[in-house]
């Protein structure tokens, strides 16, 4: 375990049984989230990576896509 993992639980630690549970909770379904991203990038074909890369060139080109400024933009 490293250091820093330690420090995090014993931070944990001083909390009440009920707010253990909640970020042990939030923790667990992080790791069984970061499990299934693995391996579905684990198991993407070259072709599949292609074809993804080619419909992302083809929404650039016909201006189907929107600048991550404007998209994160607070301005309404």
């Amino acid at each position: 375990m490293t250091e820093l993992l330690r420090l995090a639980i014993a931070e944990i630690e001083k909390l009440s049984p009920e707010q253990q549970d909640a970020i042990a909770s939030r923790f667990l379904e992080e790791l069984q989230d970061e499990q299934k991203w693995s391996t579905r990038f684990n198991s993407t074909t070259d072709e599949q990576w292609d074809r993804m890369a080619e419909m992302v060139r083809q929404e650039i080109n016909s201006d189907e896509t929107v600048s991550l400024d404007d998209f994160l933009s607070t301005e309404k």
